[in-house]
């Protein structure tokens, strides 16, 4: 019997693309924010990992997730020996991660053979928003290692410095020492400041006591956890920061014990879990009294790596949607040709493409505090209000899209052979990890607004964008420049009289009507560097929709022309783009 052609019925998925390759914006951005030398350097990496992240890191990926840790607790002996078991797809993904490509070491030692110098963050992130569109368990693991390397080497003494660094910026994975982040308890998991962990110093060495309730990463070589020593205030004030290592300098295992692994809904190729401390030895972290602020640079640094992975879940998603749209044929039609489906991958994709300008600014931003130079004292109130805003809005942004995309390949989208479930359960963890929405709203407004005084240097920064955009297309600079005046007094005033309940709100406002105002500045620069002035359009779409309130009785802007141009994906002169975004 002959085997049906199933092209234009089931839509085939991503597998053989590059997602390098086909994604022009990913390649325009690091354009816009890489040197040409730097740029040259690592766009042949950036190339074999796009095709490998479409490809076998996908494969295992699949594997690793369907085959979840398991954790032993004796060996066959009868001894006590914990270990936890990995499917060989897992280690793949972790020779990839670790060793080919380096992701947790780029920031803090030369990874390249042709580029000798440490890779700024924008740089780093293009590697892990590439690597995490195929596996988002193992982002947790890369980046905590090296947002743990971060603060060891900001805090730690020479001696922690010379113990640990080493072999957490290892690429040699039998060398390699994994790092972790151990905060959660069941009586402190939002309200860090209810920690229980006790703290005892014991003949020079400190001890830890407690448990800690959800711990990524279980057995991590490294973790860095918060704990109270013996009578040290209560609140966060009273918490100091520790190193505390799996095995001993013997070769013995630490009194660490896990109690139990998370069946978790996502992210389920990594191993969660429970841990019980029985007096695990510890290396305190920079100064008793100030656990709780240096613990921040690192939570930070993952509220930064968690929105580019979540934009890269994102991505994923979209490529799978136009995958499928390009090639299913469902009444006599290419599905991208009707009217319902076509608006609907525009709505994916609008996410998307804001989401890739928030990180890649937010990163820059980094960047320019990182290198201490000029500007860098504005960048790091601009950095310190943008880190929050990019992971409340991406991380929920990510759960839509994906879940919308699953629609698009239709009954297929929910079975397990196709990436839509996984992409779907990953999403939801972005939201929840390193402080749910409703925190992460209320430090961005009532910490980093409120106390840090960030609104007016961040809204500065986009004034001056706007600068850029008025020499070009006046009209589209102006109606941007009154929604960023407007959402700055409305954030001002919310922050003024703590109005809770309207920060979530807020912060929502200040990404979208920023990211507009990227997305034109963007348009702009990329039209004089590549005669593609596209980005303009994504930015009215961005503000039509997402910024302009309507109620859903409201017809929707007729801007016809301008989304044919956009989902044909081809270059816009900048004349044409005046008149589209009119």
């Amino acid at each position: 019997m002959a085997t049906p052609d199933l092209k234009g019925v089931i839509a085939p998925d991503t597998r053989g693309q590059n997602f390098f390759i086909n994604d022009r914006t990913l390649q325009d951005l690091a354009r816009l924010y890489l040197d040409d030398a730097l740029r040259e350097a690592i766009w042949p990496q950036l190339e074999e990992l796009g095709y490998r992240a479409a490809n076998d890191l996908d494969h295992h990926a699949m594997s690793a997730n369907r085959h979840t840790p398991i954790l032993h607790q004796r060996d066959k002996y009868g001894r006590d020996s914990q270990w936890i078991e990995y499917h060989p797809s897992y280690h793949a993904l972790e020779q990839a991660a670790f060793g080919d490509y380096g992701l947790h070491a780029m920031s803090h030692r030369p990874i390249l053979s042709n580029w000798k110098k440490v890779l700024p963050v924008f740089a780093k992130h293009l590697y892990t928003f590439l690597f995490n569109q195929a596996e988002f368990g193992l982002g947790c693991p890369i980046n905590v290692t090296d947002s743990a390397a971060h603060v060891i080497r900001l805090f730690g003494d020479e001696a922690l410095k010379a113990r640990f660094l080493p072999r957490m910026l290892s690429t040699n994975l039998p060398e390699l020492w994994q790092g972790a982040q151990f905060i959660t308890e069941q009586e402190g998991g939002s309200d860090v400041g209810q920690i229980t962990t006790r703290a005892v110093l014991d003949q020079g060495e400190w001890r830890l006591f407690g448990d800690k309730w959800f711990c990524s990463n279980a057995d991590a070589d490294v973790a860095m956890i918060l704990a109270r020593p013996e009578g040290a205030t209560k609140g966060t004030r009273g918490l100091a920061l520790f190193a505390m290592p799996r095995t001993l300098d013997d070769g013995s295992p630490n009194h660490i014990r896990i109690v139990r692994l998370k069946d978790k809904l996502g992210t389920r190729s990594m191993a969660s879990g429970e841990l019980r401390l029985e007096g695990a030895l510890a290396h305190l972290v920079g100064e008793q009294d100030a656990g709780l602020k240096q613990m921040l640079e690192m939570i930070n640094w993952s509220r930064l790596s968690n929105g580019v992975k979540s934009a890269a879940l994102m991505r994923r998603a979209v490529h799978d949607a136009l995958t499928v749209s390009n090639q299913r044929v469902v009444f006599g039609q290419t599905l991208k040709d009707l009217p319902l489906a076509r608006r609907q991958l525009l709505k994916l994709r609008l996410a998307s493409e804001q989401s890739m300008s928030m990180w890649a600014f937010t990163a820059n931003e980094l960047d320019v505090l990182e290198t201490g130079g000029l500007g860098s004292n504005r960048a790091s109130s601009i950095a310190r209000l943008a880190t929050p805003v990019l992971k409340m809005r991406v991380t929920r942004d990510a759960r839509q899209v994906c879940g919308d995309a699953m629609e698009v390949r239709g009954g297929c989208g929910y079975v397990e052979d196709f990436v839509n479930p996984r992409l779907v359960r990953d999403a939801y963890l972005g939201s929840i990890w390193e402080g749910t929405s409703n925190i992460i709203a209320i430090d961005a407004i009532r910490r980093a607004i409120s106390r840090d005084s960030c609104l007016s240097p961040y809204i500065a920064e986009f004034q001056e964008r706007l600068d850029v955009v008025r020499s070009s297309i006046p009209s589209l600079a102006q109606e941007l420049g009154e929604w960023l005046e407007k959402t700055e007094r409305e954030v001002a005033g919310a922050a003024e009289r703590d109005e809770e309940s309207r920060f979530r709100s807020m912060v929502s406002a200040l990404y979208h009507v920023t990211s507009a105002v990227l997305m034109a500045w963007e348009g702009v620069l990329l039209e004089k560097q590549t005669g593609d002035a596209s980005r303009l359009l994504w930015a009215r779409l961005a503000l039509d929709h997402k910024v302009i309130e309507k109620g859903p009785l409201s017809p929707p802007p007729e801007r016809p022309s301008l989304c044919d141009s956009l989902l044909r994906n081809e270059d816009v002169e900048l004349s044409q783009a005046r008149d589209l975004v009119r």
